[in-house]
């Protein structure tokens, strides 16, 4: 395993050529992520535990949607239920190191969100994890905006340990506690392709976003404002994100290629 240097502007080939792949079986892709989702959040409701299970999770979750786009990059087209089959030979093959690596994720997010709650007693914390209910006197507060910056500064550096650590795990059986020292080198080192990998996504996040809420405001419209199509404007900007969602977890697969060589 070699690391490779890529120039900056690789960044946006990677966002285009997940794209490309995502559109080669969308429905395949969509159900996929929608399965991890679901098993997720099924996972979140655990008694006292679930949060701390859902984070184990994510690691994953990651890895069976990167073996997915890469079935899916191949040459010829592949069948809907064999980037399917990848998604879930990656993540069975692999439980015990990628278990081991969802337990660091976990312990990591809840230390930055302890450390968070030095700034505001617990509030932004309780509200990510547990879902308290948020009011607009208590984001107005100096101490819970301190606390959201403070978790967003030491989530980048995790972050960046996780990034490729799950793929590393799995196609160059890298263990998990070293796989985040190399995630966090190459990503450090290719920090340029991956900030304008951020930047392009952002952009389609934002394009598609103003889009979705037109089409919203247009199905609201045509309804007289009733129950019915304010659901349904609710359901397209939910249903938008999550393709999105599943369109950017695509594009990953490729970071990783490019990054490293055998």
């Amino acid at each position: 395993m070699k690391l490779n240097l890529v120039p900056a502007r690789t960044g946006v080939s990677w966002v285009r050529t997940g794209l490309k792949t995502f559109f080669r079986q969308p429905l395949a892709f969509i159900s996929l992520f929608f399965f991890f989702m679901a098993v997720v959040s099924i996972a979140s409701l655990v008694p006292f535990l679930g949060t701390v299970l859902a984070l184990m999770l994510l690691p994953s979750m990651t890895l069976g949607l990167m073996a997915a786009a890469a079935a899916a990059s191949g040459p010829e087209k592949p069948m809907a239920g064999a980037v399917f089959k990848a998604a879930i030979h990656a993540v069975r093959s692999d439980v015990r190191p990628m278990m081991v690596l969802g337990a660091l994720y976990a312990i990591l997010f809840l230390l930055v969100m302890a450390i968070s709650a030095i700034a505001d007693g617990g509030e932004f914390a309780s509200t990510y994890l547990m879902g308290e209910p948020l009011t607009r006197e208590v984001v107005e507060k100096t101490e819970f905006q301190v606390a959201v910056w403070i978790a967003m500064g030491l989530y980048l550096p995790l972050s960046l340990a996780f990034w490729h650590a799950p793929a590393l795990v799995h196609w160059h059986r890298v263990p998990p506690a070293k796989s985040l020292f190399f995630s966090f080198v190459a990503c450090f080192k290719n920090f340029g392709a991956l900030s304008l990998f951020g930047l392009a996504w952002f952009g389609v996040f934002i394009g598609v976003g103003i889009l979705l809420s037109i089409v919203a405001t247009v199905l609201v419209a045509v309804g007289g404002g009733e129950g019915g199509t304010t659901a349904a404007g609710g359901a397209v900007m939910l249903g938008g994100a999550l393709v999105m969602a599943a369109m950017f977890f695509t594009s990953t697969w490729f970071t990783f290629r490019d990054s490293f060589l055998d």
